[in-house]
C-alpha cells in the first residue's frame, strides 16, 4: 500500500514460477561431486548429456535413482522395441513433451516400426494386436494408478503376454512417472538431438 511499484501481472507471475522451478543444467565439471562420475558415464555412452540428466544431476540421489531404475528396466524380458512402446505409452498419457521426443528418438535407434511409433505417439490403435495390447495395458495402469481389474490382466495375457511381465510393465511405468513428473515441474527443454521428434500434449 502506498508503494509506487506496479503489481506484477499474471504473465509475470507465471514466468516467475517457471524460473523458480527450473533447475540449472549441470555438466560433469559443474555438477555436485556425487553426480560427476554418473554424468561422465552418460557423456561417454551417448556422446552428450541430455538435459534430463543434467538437471537431475543437481541432486545426486535423484540422478542415481533414475539411472538405477532405467538399468533395471533395460534388463526385463521385453525386447528394446517393446520397452520403448511401454515408455512412450506412459509418457504420452502423462503428457510429457520431453520424454515422448526422447523415446521416439531412441525407438528409431532400436528400429521400431515407423507405423507403430506413429500410432503410440498419437494414441491410435497399433497394427500389431499383441503390441497394441501391451500399449493399452500400460495406459490402463497409468490411467487407473495401478488399480487394474483381473479382467484387464487376463486380456493382457490372452494377447500373448505372461503374467510375470505385469510387474515389469509396472517398473516401466514407475520409471516414466519419475521422469515425466520431474519434467513437468522442471519445464525441461527438449535437447536438439530430440527436436526432430518433438511432440506436444496439446
Amino acid at each position: 500500500i502506498g508503494s509506487s511499484t506496479p503489481s506484477p501481472n499474471l504473465d509475470q507471475l507465471v514466468q516467475s514460477e517457471i524460473d523458480m522451478s527450473t533447475y540449472p543444467v549441470q555438466t560433469a565439471q559443474t555438477a555436485p561431486e556425487g553426480s560427476r562420475d554418473l554424468l561422465q558415464g552418460i557423456q561417454k555412452t551417448l556422446g552428450f548429456i541430455p538435459n534430463l540428466y543434467g538437471t537431475m544431476a543437481n541432486n545426486p540421489a535423484v540422478l542415481a535413482g533414475y539411472l538405477g531404475l532405467s538399468e533395471a528396466f533395460s534388463k526385463t524380458s521385453f525386447r528394446p522395441q517393446e520397452q520403448q512402446l511401454i515408455l512412450l505409452a506412459a509418457s504420452t498419457l502423462n503428457g510429457c513433451d520431453y520424454c515422448v521426443a526422447a523415446h521416439s528418438t531412441v525407438a528409431q535407434m532400436v528400429k521400431l516400426d515407423a507405423g507403430l511409433l506413429h500410432s503410440v505417439r498419437n494414441s491410435t490403435p497399433l497394427a500389431d494386436a499383441r503390441l497394441d495390447a501391451l500399449v493399452n495395458f500400460t495406459r490402463t495402469i497409468v490411467a487407473e494408478r495401478g488399480w487394474v481389474s483381473e479382467d484387464v490382466i487376463d486380456a493382457f495375457v490372452a494377447a500373448g503376454w505372461d503374467r510375470r511381465q505385469v510387474p515389469e510393465v509396472i517398473l516401466g511405468v514407475s520409471l516414466k512417472t519419475f521422469s515425466n513428473y520431474f519434467n513437468h515441474i522442471n519445464q525441461t527443454e527438449v535437447d536438439a538431438a530430440f527436436q526432430a521428434n518433438a511432440w506436444s500434449r496439446d
